[in-house]
């Protein structure tokens, strides 16, 4: 389906160069001096290569016809994470090289939505937010609020994130799974 540039948001997949990306910013951009544009800056879903490119913003740009399927995650096997088609039972399996820091949000049971591009799978949409265990962290400080600072916090999944200082080892917190930040601790 053909979009014009200005069109473009964070997240779609366009063809480009006769390759897939996915677009991880896109800004439009008025120079004082000539023709306003839509610069890009995406990621190539076959190898994760990082790409810029400047678009006139009435240019004519592929936008790619995915399909999204519901999976669960099972497990993971090596560099590889077998997930199963709720409808189905099938399952696939997805390398790490594919999933990117989609490894850090995964734990089994997870419910994902595994996007298509001509019965290939292209890429994986994690729930906003997943909950996860803390296992290391610095001690709790007396008297820490929660207006002080962070510190740091590695999760089951060994993804490191900013925690408030009462947050301590054992506890589940929620994350945002678009920016991996702490969003709040799970009662």
């Amino acid at each position: 389906m053909k979009i014009k540039a200005i069109q473009i948001r964070k997240g779609n997949v366009i063809e480009y160069k006769g390759d897939l990306y996915r677009v991880t910013e896109a800004i439009h951009v008025t120079p004082g001096k000539g023709q306003a544009l839509m610069q890009i800056k995406m990621k190539r879903l076959s190898d994760g290569t990082n790409a810029e490119h400047r678009f006139r913003p009435d240019e004519a740009v592929e936008k790619a016809t995915l399909i999204t399927k519901e999976y669960q995650y099972l497990y993971q096997d090596g560099d590889d994470y077998i997930f199963m088609d709720l409808e189905t039972y099938e399952q696939i399996s997805l390398n790490k090289e594919m999933l990117g820091d989609a490894i850090y949000y995964l734990l089994p049971e997870t419910i994902v939505q595994i996007q298509f591009y001509e019965g290939k799978p292209v890429g994986v949409e994690l729930p906003q937010a997943v909950e996860l265990r803390v296992v290391e962290t610095e001690p709790t400080l007396k008297g820490a609020t929660v207006t002080s600072s962070y510190k740091p916090a590695k999760l089951e999944t060994g993804l490191v994130t900013q925690v408030p200082p009462f947050i301590e080892e054992g506890e589940v917190i929620r994350v945002d799974t678009r920016d991996g930040k702490y969003l709040d601790r799970v009662k």
